[in-house]
């Protein structure tokens, strides 16, 4: 399955999730989900989704559920810790959430889970706060 790219991640423009073919589904407070369609070009030799490629949709999501309660915030990854649980053969649904934010540390957390809601990885993010510039990021 393919669908066309999309360039407003949730109020930014984030060339490579665009690339990947991330799309974003819903934010709210201390929420986020996007959706990653099975792509040839986003697997390893064995077909499966690379484990790469899932760091990066993680990386962004999870920054993602840190700015929901407030979108004028910039998120910089201090850590990330990520688990693979099965290979993700599949299109696949990111769900994370912010479990603490204060104002210049925001702790995250989320998982990759195929369609079929079989989990595929999990991780933890600590995020620095960024209070981007007005106009610009």
């Amino acid at each position: 399955m393919t669908s066309p790219a999309t360039s407003d991640y949730f109020g930014l423009t984030i060339p490579l999730m665009s690339l990947m073919g991330l799309i974003p589904d819903s934010i709210g407070p201390d929420h986020a989900r996007t959706r990653l369609p099975w792509r040839e070009n986003l697997t390893n030799s064995r077909g499966d989704i690379h484990g790469g490629t899932l760091m990066s949709v993680l990386d962004f999501t999870l920054s993602a559920a840190a700015r929901g309660n407030d979108p004028t915030l910039g998120m910089a990854t201090i850590d990330m810790n990520t688990s693979f649980m099965a290979p993700g053969t599949g299109d696949l649904v990111i769900e994370a959430r912010c479990l603490r934010r204060g104002t210049s540390i925001a702790f995250c957390e989320g998982e990759v889970r195929g369609t079929d809601g079989q989990l595929v990885a999990k991780a933890s993010a600590t995020f620095k706060v960024i209070k981007r510039r007005p106009g610009g990021d």
